[in-house]
Order: C-alpha cells, then structure tokens, then sequence
C-alpha cells in the first residue's frame, strides 16, 4: 500500500503516518522525490485501518499497490532508484559497465585483467569465485582463497568487485571481501539465499532465471527487498529457446519492459547471452539503445587457455575498441560512458 503525503507536511506529521503504519505490524519505507513524498507500507495490509490512516493530517490519499510485487514497483517508487557503491553510480546518466574474467583462476591472471580493464576507463570488476558449473567434473572456481584475491584487486587498482554467490553460508564471508554481490541465473528462485542477501547491506545483482518470466524475476528481486535491502540491480542474461547459434537469446525488450514496471536499474549481461565473442559487442549496442543502465562484460587476457567460457570471453587488446563502439551508441541516446 501507498500512502501518498500532503506537499509541505511537517516532518512530525510524516513520522505520525510511519508510526501508524508500524503500529499495525508493517514496514514503513520512505521515499522523498523532488515533487512528492510517499510512503510504503509493506506486510500484511490487512492489518491497516486505512480510515484512520486518511484521517491523518499529512495523508493525501491511500493508495492499494497492484502489482504482486511491491516494493520493487513503479508504483512504490515512481522515480528510478540509483545505486552509488564507492563512488560509482549504478541506474544514472552514465553507464555502468563490468569487465573482468568468468572466473578468477589465478592472482597473475586476475592483476592482467583488472589492470587492463581499468587503463579502458572501466571502474567494476567481475570476476567469480564460487562457480555453478553443469558438470560436477568441471573446474569449480578457487573458493574463499579467490575472495583474497580480488580483495588485493581493489586494494591496489581501486576498483568496485563484484562475484557470484550460490551458498547461504557464503553470503557473510564474500560480503567482507567485495563491494557488489551476484546471485546467478540458476539461483534466481533459490529464496533462502535471496532472503539472505536481502540482509545484507551490499548491492545485489539478481540474474533472470533461464525459462523464467518478467513477472517471476521481479518477484525474487521483492524476496530480496522484503528483508531490508533494496540495493537489488537486475540483470538480463539471456533466455533459453529453441536457438543454438548463441548459447541464449537475449531478451533485449526485457529491458523496455522492466524500465516500465520497476524503479530499480537494469543491466545486460551480452556475454552469456551470446556463447561468442564475436556479437558481444553488437548486443551490447542493442542493449545501450533499448535503455539498459550497464552491462556485465567478460573480458580475459588469455580467452583461448581460460578455464571458464573463454569462447565468450572479450580480449583485453579488444575491449577498448568495443567500448568505443558503445560509447557511439550511448551518446546518440544520452547517455554517457565511464571516464
């Protein structure tokens, strides 16, 4: 439920609405915009008296919110929410653009990568640590002892981190190593770990699932949020169809789509969408046009010895030129690219 605040309440009367709302079993979450103030009541809305709340002097209007999800809707929050993680803004006018390696393999290999990311201009590193893999056989990722790794990455270069998490026992110990955590696609609806980030108080990248729907993937990100975070950055990775040229289908109207029913920015992640290097750089255009907020780029040194995706993976001699590229397209749509 929305309850919408009468312009030039006091800041008792706003506290007054807060206490009422919290009075009744339910959060309240306050979100001031440049005309308005609203405010949130998430729970049990049956448990609010909604005459008693109209009656109130700093209430205009009560409103019921639609959507099953709540408090990631447009509804709750007409004006798109922006992330800032150590001096960089994620969902504003600049893009927000990730480089780095599927996964961390070593510390040379990881330094060889970031140091060339961030001569590009780039300011987010990806790199995972904790690999789902499809095969028990293949190579899992280094663990905890990766953590360390990309921990010294930001202590020497600077740079935001960003890895995977799949385990709820990890979700603490990889929080105390890096600025952004990802919940991949194939835990998109693994609802004890999205509650668990969820306690967190670290951006989270949520994955659309591989059959998933719009409805269902803004659903986990409300799992999220419920439990008090609402850094959640949502990230179009690609659908599976009945297409094998490219490993997924890029959903590029996902993102149109999402802008229409969620405050929360949006990324693409072209790189699992395509399986290929070579279209990387033409989806990340399409995604730049559609009026995507990031993008999630693998890049690696050595593509052809990477022990994970490295057919997919964009060199680092390359990654430049293809920023360039990008930047031709956001520029045409007004946005800009990291300096």
């Amino acid at each position: 439920m929305i309850i919408v605040v009468k312009k030039g309440a006091s800041r008792e009367e706003v506290q007054e609405i807060v206490a009422k709302i919290e009075a009744s079993g339910l959060k309240a979450h306050v979100s001031k915009g440049e005309e308005r103030t609203i405010i949130g009541a998430i729970g049990d809305e049956r448990k609010l008296n909604v005459t008693q709340l109209e009656a109130l002097n700093g209430v205009e209007k009560v409103m019921p919110i639609v959507k099953p999800y709540k408090v990631a809707s447009r509804e709750f929050h007409p004006e798109d929410t922006i992330i800032a993680v150590e001096g960089v803004k994620i969902g504003g006018k600049e893009l927000a653009i990730w480089g780095g390696p599927c996964s961390v393999e070593s510390e040379e290999q990881v330094f060889a990568i970031a140091e060339a990311v961030k001569k590009a201009g780039v300011k987010l590193f990806r790199g995972s640590v904790y690999k789902p893999r499809t095969s028990p056989y293949d190579f899992q990722g280094m663990g905890d002892k990766g953590l360390k790794i990309l921990k010294k990455v930001k202590d020497e270069l600077g740079l935001v981190i960003e890895t995977e998490v799949m385990d709820i026992r990890k979700v603490e110990i990889a929080a105390k190593y890096v600025d952004i955590l990802r919940v991949g696609a194939r835990n998109m609806q693994n609802f004890d770990l999205l509650k668990e980030v969820g306690k967190i108080n670290k951006p989270v990248i949520l994955k659309n699932g591989l059959s998933s729907t719009i409805k269902e993937f803004l659903m986990s990100a409300e799992y999220i949020m419920s439990e008090g975070n609402h850094k959640v950055i949502l990230c179009e990775r690609g659908i599976r169809t009945f297409e094998t040229e490219t490993r997924f289908t890029l959903d590029i109207s996902a993102v149109p789509v999402l802008k229409s029913l969620t405050h929360l920015p949006i990324i693409v992640d072209p790189s699992h969408a395509a399986g290929r290097r070579d279209i990387i750089g033409a989806l990340s255009k399409a995604a730049v046009a559609a009026g995507a907020d990031g993008l999630l780029i693998e890049v690696h040194n050595a593509p052809e010895k990477a022990m994970c995706d490295g057919k997919q993976s964009v060199t680092t001699n390359d990654f430049p030129a293809m920023l360039e590229g990008i930047g031709k397209v956001a520029e045409a749509v007004g946005r800009t690219m990291p300096k």
